[in-house]
Parts: structure tokens; C-alpha cells; sequence
């Protein structure tokens, strides 16, 4: 029988490891030392400039202050500018290379600076008595026999992981879908980009198992590189052998040595799945310090080491000679990073301070949101609010109050409702977007799963929890079965899901506003009936929405040629129309909000005293409407709150720590405008009045009557602009309004027009121009 041909491969590694020794040895970049060094204050004494970046990490390895030694290819791209094939052949053997270069590095390491001590890791003080006692028989034997005691991987108190590079195509890596991942990157450095479905918990996984003999005291290691092992049952060392003792050993837990391990289930993001295909996940095993990286529902770049891992067990029995794949992470790209975890950027705050300095942040950053889509200005603004929230506070007892936005939108079909929450799925940090029939109730909370990897049963996240601290766009939400919408119910008030299944009682957080859309009733809004017959959703539900938008396709020549017009030049062009300003980017929205988030607003005493007369009136106008079958939705304690957690939105987005009025007023205008479509200007001219100078004249009564006790009848005229023009009304149109009204008697000014009274506002107006007004003219 012919013998297999061999071939040689004409690698030569020891050139190659001096190669990456000079390169550890004599890397710098100030740039990236700043880089590493920027939170590391109490550690910036372990920087010497005069040493390399890399040897600088190994120095603070050495002294047990950093663990894990990433590896930038681009450094050596860079450094070896001539001779740039390395890169290469790490990308192609990567996983060979991560031997290769942990050799080098346990060269190079230079001497700890510190003394072991009593707060270090069991581990290192074990190795340290050990390297001592070693030493010593050394010394006093004079024979290497017991030098290489130690297995490396025992002794490495550190993780490598290689960065790929960057620079050698464009600014991101080529990033694969998972389907196309191939049998040829087997042992290569690939990037996978994908959603994340699953987590497992981190769990010790053992790399090095210790034994102690019961007989000659001997200890003895094994290094484990597979998923299962056969534990060593008798001693090898040679006084056994010597005196053929056959001693038993016995494991020594606290001197084994073991790594963090993750299972993590990544799936591909739909638009890399073709028509007619369900999408395909990769297991990803995430060790050392990489664990934690991810959490469900994060959109991710994962780079890693492709490889093959044979099955075990009864699954080989049933297999045969296939095998799984895994990827071995190296390191992990958020897509969309969380609020709190987003990084300061100085030219980022420049940018944001530059927009505040400019003003009317408000307006620019609801235009910003789908400048594609023609009109919405209001609807804009709530989702605005949406995105930015109110503060979430939780009393001594343990009550949590949300803070939380919900919206939802409710119109004829073709007002791109869809389109918005598509967008704003986009632009969250965490967003997650389903549609009514396309969800079950379980795939909206949690389903029990059997976890491949430990046999147990696990909870597996629906939407709901994977848009934890984000977004749940949920289109076609009238389409929805009754018996799937329930799972909705507790989630957007008390921001849980509580699961009693397969024996698992526990409660899931699913903190995140929900952005729903529907249609009405008959698919269109029938103006025969009432509003609540057309909405046709369930009280109970309804009032879980801070705001409900009702958004009418009625014809109007004007808007209707506007629309077209704008709609033709996107198809045209495929960008929004010119604006008045340049639309924001959606990363510059991301990082505004994100320091908005940052404020907790409180609510002052004359601004809740002025919610709470706001309130009482709305309850009052409820009762009329139902009198008058115009009831738009329920006015509860629930909408006190929807005014509060909008209003504290608005303070956020100001930057600032308290709620003003004009917070509450917008708050309480966007509540109007939401049903303002409902009224038909030919039929319902009596109930809306759409004059700017009524609209102002009913600024300033309700300004008149904020004290809820008693009617204020003089006021400064600085105040008054204050909150007009903070409404958005201009200078011109304020005097147009003071000049109509005092035509008609109702008000009049004096002290050069300094002072606003009301005409007898009180039965009488003699003390109008007696008593100095002093405890009257307050400030807002």
C-alpha cells in the first residue's frame, strides 16, 4: 500500500516570529498610546513614551493591571510598509498565528513591578510560590528536570485577540452575510455581520485541568483543546513510575485554570436574505475578555476565526462524518451603540453646541426625522419626543413610574405611516420593527427553547425584549389578534413580561416605548361616526398611548399639488427637496439625543399647579364631548402623566433641569393637534378657529388663568412674548392679536405699552391705573 504523498510548505516560522517580536518590540504610535491611556488615569504611570505601544500593554500585563492584548493589523500594515505580507498571512492562518504570536509575546514579557499580593487573582499567587519553588530546586539540583513544569497556557495571564484591518480596501471591513461564508474560510480571519438572537449566560469553561497524586504528591496538568476530554486517572510522573505505585489523582480545582465562555446565536439581517429564503444563524463563542460584548437585538460586526467543530456524543452517532461550524471571536463592531454607551466626540460636541447657538432646535431636529416625507410636522415632533423620553423614576417602595413614550398612529392608508416607523426603527439605537399579522404572541414576549449548548430549557426573546431600552415599531397593529395584542398590555405600562411556563415563573424587563400604526375600522375614517367607533381599539389599551395621532387623507388642492410635487422630485432625484436647512444626519440625531438623555428634569410647583388646572379642563371638555358624541379617546390619570413625560421630553431636549411652561404648553398643543384632522373646517368653523390672532388671545387667557385660583387680569408685556413667541408666532402677528383685541374691548395696554390688562376682568377695572402692580407682574 502506496504511503500518503507529503508536501512541504515553505513557511519559515522562525523568521516570522522574529518578525513579530521587532514589531511588539518597536511599535510606536502616540496617537493610539493617548488612545489606550485616555481612561486609565490611575494607570498612566505604567506609559513611558519611550517604549512601544504594545510593550506598554505588556508591561501593565505584567503588573496584572490589563488582561487582554488586542492587536491592531493595521499597526503592522504600517510598520511594515514595505514588507506588508504578514498581514496577509495572519488573515489567511489565523488561527495558527494566535499560537504563534502568544510564544512571542511570553519572550518578550518584561518583569512585574509589582509584588504579588493578597487582593491578586488564587491563580497568579499559586504560579508565583510555584516559579519560586521551582527556582530554588534549580538552583540547589542544578538539572532542568522540573523547568517546564508549567503548561504555557497555565502561565498566560492574558488574552489576544487580532483587529482586522482597516485601511486596505475602505475605511470597514468587507463584512459577509452568513450565507455566504464558505468552506475556503476555514482558519481565516473573516467579519460576519448579523443580528443577535440569543445569549447564553457566561460559564466556566476549562482550558487547563490539574491533577494531585495521592501518592508521590506530584502535580500534574492537562491542557484541554477540545469540547470534551478524558480526564488522566493515573500519575505520570517518574517517581510512580519509578516505584510503579500507580498513585490516583485526584482533580485540584482552585490550581486548574479556567476562561469566561458565551454562546452567542447571530442571524442574518433581512436585507441580505433573498426572496423565498428564511434567514440562517451562525454560533459565535465569545472567551476571555470578549464576553458581555453583546446583548439580544444588537446589529453587530463580528470578527473572528471561521472553524470546524465536530459534534459529540450521541449527535456524532447520528451525524456521521458531518461536523458544525463555529466562529471564534476576535472582535466586536456595535452597529448602533446604546445611549449611555456612546462615545464623546470633541467634533461631534462642536457640531451640537454649534445647532444650540443657532436656536430652534426643536423644529430642526423633527424636520431632520424622514425628510423624505412630505408634511407630519407634528406627528414629527412626537416621535421626536418619543425618541428622547421622559425620566423614569422609581419611589422609595419600589414602584416604577415610566418614563417611556408611546404613540400611536392611526390613519388612511398612503399617509406613510409605515415609512416613519421604518425610519425610526433605523435611527434608535435599538429598534425593532414587526407587523400585527407577521406576530404571534409569544414571538412578541419570550418563547421556551432547549439550549443547545447545557440541555436546559431557556427563555428566547421576542420583540419586546429584544427592544429592551429601544424601540417596537409595530406596523398593522389593528390587524392584530385579540389574543396576541394582550401580551402588549402590561408591557406598556409596568415595562414587564411576566412568564409562567415550562416551569420557569419569572418577569423579563421590556423597557421600550411603542410606536404603533392603524388603520381605522373600515380601512379608511368614516366622518358618520363617532371617532371611538372608528378607532375600534380597547379602552384599556388606548389609554396605555400618551398620544394618539389621527391622521385624515382629505382632498385640499393646495397640499394635495404640494405632495405630488414633492413625492415626483424624490422619485426624480432620490433625495428630499431642498430645504430651508440641511437635515440633520441620523448619527448627529443619535449623538444629540443621547446627551439629552443625560437631564432628569424636575417639575417646579407653579408648573404642576398649572398641569394640574390643564388637566381638570381636559376631563371637563371629555364630558362635553361625550355629550356631543365627539369623543376622541379617554381622558385618565394616564393622560396627566402623557403631559408630563412630554413635557419633561422638552426639557431634555433644551438641556435643561427643570420643566417650564411653555414645556407644557407645547405638550398640551401637541395633544390638540393629534385629532385636529377630525375637524372639518367647512362644518366645524365654531369649534375651530384657525386665526393666528384667536390662537394667541387663547395663549394668553389660558396664561391669565394659570394661577387656578383666581383670574390674573394684568400681566408685563415681556412675559406675554415670551410665551407666544415660544409657541412659534411671530412679533407681528402678537401685535396684530393686541390690536384686534383692544378694538373689540377686551384688553387694553398702558405704561407704553409695557403692561396688558383685561377689561373688567374682575367687575371692575378702576384699580387698572391706580395701585403700582407689583405683586402682579411676576416673571415666568
Amino acid at each position: 500500500m502506496a504511503s500518503l504523498r507529503s508536501i512541504t510548505v515553505n513557511v519559515d516560522y522562525n523568521d516570522i516570529s522574529e518578525r513579530i517580536s521587532y514589531f511588539l518590540q518597536n511599535f510606536k504610535s502616540n496617537a493610539q498610546l493617548d488612545e489606550y491611556d485616555m481612561d486609565m488615569d490611575e494607570e498612566a504611570v505604567y506609559s513611558d513614551p519611550n517604549k512601544g505601544k504594545y510593550m506598554n500593554i505588556l508591561q501593565k500585563v505584567a503588573d496584572r493591571k490589563q488582561s487582554m492584548i488586542l492587536i491592531e493589523l493595521d499597526d503592522i500594515d504600517t510598520f511594515e510598509n514595505t514588507r506588508s505580507d504578514l498581514v496577509d498571512i495572519v488573515l489567511e492562518n489565523t488561527h495558527r498565528y494566535v499560537e504563534i504570536f502568544s510564544s512571542c509575546i511570553d519572550a518578550i514579557m518584561p518583569e512585574p513591578t509589582i509584588d504579588i499580593n493578597y487582593k491578586d487573582d488564587v491563580l497568579d499567587v499559586i504560579l508565583n510560590q510555584r516559579r519560586i519553588r521551582n527556582e530554588a530546586r534549580l538552583q540547589e539540583a542544578g538539572s532542568d528536570a522540573e523547568k517546564d513544569m508549567f503548561p504555557p497556557q497555565l502561565t498566560r495571564r492574558y488574552f489576544i485577540y487580532f483587529k482586522p484591518p482597516r485601511n486596505r480596501f475602505r475605511p470597514d471591513p468587507i463584512s459577509l452575510a452568513v450565507r455566504d461564508v464558505r468552506g475556503a474560510h476555514l482558519g481565516k480571519l473573516i467579519t460576519v455581520r448579523g443580528i443577535v438572537t440569543r445569549v447564553s449566560d457566561v460559564k466556566p469553561a476549562l482550558a487547563v485541568n490539574a491533577y494531585t497524586c495521592d501518592k508521590c504528591g506530584s502535580e500534574v496538568f492537562q491542557e484541554v483543546k477540545s469540547r470534551q476530554f478524558t480526564p488522566i486517572t493515573q500519575c505520570p510522573s517518574s517517581t510512580c513510575r519509578k516505584n510503579e505505585s500507580k498513585g490516583q489523582l485526584f482533580m485540584a480545582t482552585r490550581a486548574s485554570k479556567f476562561l469566561p465562555f458565551q454562546d452567542v446565536k447571530i442571524q442574518e439581517m433581512a436585507d441580505q436574505v433573498p426572496i423565498g429564503h428564511i434567514p440562517r444563524t451562525l454560533t459565535v463563542h465569545l472567551t476571555g475578555e470578549v464576553v458581555r460584548a453583546v446583548s439580544p437585538g444588537d446589529v453587530v460586526d463580528i470578527s473572528g476565526i471561521f472553524l470546524p467543530m465536530p459534534y459529540t456524543g450521541f449527535k456524532a452517532l447520528r451525524a456521521g462524518l458531518l461536523t458544525d461550524t463555529y466562529l471564534e471571536a476576535q472582535y466586536v463592531y456595535q452597529h448602533k451603540k446604546q445611549y449611555d454607551a456612546m462615545e464623546r466626540n470633541a467634533d461631534m460636541t462642536i457640531k451640537i453646541e454649534e445647532l444650540r447657538r443657532q436656536g430652534n432646535v426643536y423644529d430642526k431636529l423633527a424636520m431632520s426625522i424622514a425628510p423624505e416625507i412630505y408634511g407630519h410636522d407634528d406627528v414629527k415632533k412626537a416621535l421626536l419626543l418619543l425618541l428622547i423620553g421622559g425620566v423614569t423614576k422609581e419611589t422609595g417602595d419600589g414602584m416604577k413610574i415610566r418614563g417611556d413614550i408611546n404613540v400611536c398612529l392611526m390613519g388612511d392608508p398612503g399617509v406613510a405611516k409605515s415609512q416613519l416607523l421604518k425610519y425610526i426603527s433605523k435611527v434608535a439605537p435599538r429598534g425593532v420593527y414587526t407587523t400585527g399579522r407577521g406576530s404571534s404572541g409569544v414571538g412578541l414576549t419570550a418563547a421556551v427553547m432547549r439550549d443547545p449548548v447545557t440541555d436546559e430549557m431557556v427563555l428566547e426573546g421576542g420583540a419586546l425584549v429584544l427592544a429592551d431600552n429601544g424601540i417596537c415599531c409595530i406596523d398593522e397593529f389593528d390587524k392584530m389578534d385579540d389574543s396576541d395584542r394582550t401580551a402588549i398590555h402590561e408591557v406598556m405600562e409596568q415595562q414587564t413580561i411576566s412568564i409562567s411556563k415550562a416551569g420557569i415563573n419569572t418577569t423579563l424587563n421590556a423597557r421600550t416605548s411603542i410606536l404603533a400604526a392603524a388603520n381605522p375600522l373600515y380601512g379608511r375614517y368614516n366622518p358618520r361616526i363617532s371617532p371611538v367607533e372608528n378607532i375600534n381599539l380597547p379602552a384599556a389599551l388606548l389609554s396605555r398611548f400618551d398620544i394618539l395621532f389621527l391622521i385624515l387623507d382629505t382632498p385640499d388642492r393646495d397640499s394635495d399639488e404640494r405632495l405630488a410635487s414633492h413625492v415626483a422630485y424624490v422619485h426624480m432625484h432620490s433625495r428630499h427637496p431642498d430645504m430651508e436647512f440641511e437635515p440633520l444626519e441620523p448619527n448627529m440625531i443619535r449623538e444629540y439625543i443621547s446627551r439629552a438623555r443625560e437631564k432628569r428634569p424636575v417639575v417646579p410647583k407653579e408648573v404642576s399647579d398649572y398641569i394640574v388646572g390643564a388637566y381638570v379642563q381636559m376631563r371637563q371638555q371629555q364630558k362635553r364631548d361625550e355629550g356631543s358624541k365627539r369623543q376622541f379617546s379617554h381622558t385618565s390619570p394616564r393622560t396627566l402623566l402623557a403631559v408630563l413625560r412630554m413635557a419633561q421630553a422638552l426639557a431634555r431636549l433644551r438641556f435643561d433641569d427643570k420643566v417650564i411652561f411653555g414645556d407644557v404648553d407645547e405638550a398640551l398643543r401637541l395633544m390638540e393637534a393629534s385629532k385636529a384632522s377630525l375637524y372639518d373646517k367647512s362644518v366645524d368653523s365654531e369649534l375651530l378657529d384657525s386665526t393666528s390672532a384667536s390662537k394667541i388671545y387663547k395663549i394668553i387667557r389660558d396664561l391669565a388663568n394659570s394661577d387656578g385660583e383666581r383670574f390674573i387680569s394684568r400681566w408685563p408685556m415681556r412675559t406675554i412674548r415670551d410665551r407666544v413667541l415660544g409657541k412659534g408666532f411671530t412679533d407681528d402677528q402678537l401685535q396684530e392679536c393686541i390690536a384686534e383685541y383692544s378694538a373689540l374691548g377686551v384688553w387694553q395696554t398702558y405704561r407704553d405699552n409695557t403692561r396688558l390688562a383685561f377689561i373688567n376682568a374682575d367687575g371692575s377695572d378702576e384699580e387698572l391705573m391706580g395701585e403700582p402692580d407689583s405683586d402682579i407682574d411676576m416673571d415666568e
